[in-house]
């Protein structure tokens, strides 16, 4: 345990910025889930909501530092591949 006060306080900014990026990523995990469900029950029109609100959700994580923008970028470009490809084979 820390004895000096401002790595006291840098523990506790630690375990707050911890728990927030523990909270988006599950989130980003819930919203890809329902990209996936959407996809595997071939339903176009609410798989195009999803990869809307996963997109957002994935540069706002990006934004915010919680994971890469490169990640991100790297993920929706992949999730929009997925899409296109089911919606031309439609």
């Amino acid at each position: 345990m820390a004895n000096i006060k401002s790595a006291k306080k840098r523990i506790r900014v630690i375990d707050k910025k911890t728990a927030r990026n523990r909270r988006v990523k599950n989130h980003l995990k819930a919203v890809l889930k329902a990209f996936e469900a959407a996809m595997a029950e071939a339903n176009l029109e609410v798989a195009a909501e999803k990869l809307h609100l996963a997109e957002k959700k994935l540069m706002q994580a990006a934004a915010k530092g919680t994971i890469s923008k490169q990640a991100a970028s790297r993920k929706v470009s992949r999730l929009t591949k997925r899409f296109n490809a089911a919606k031309a084979a439609k």
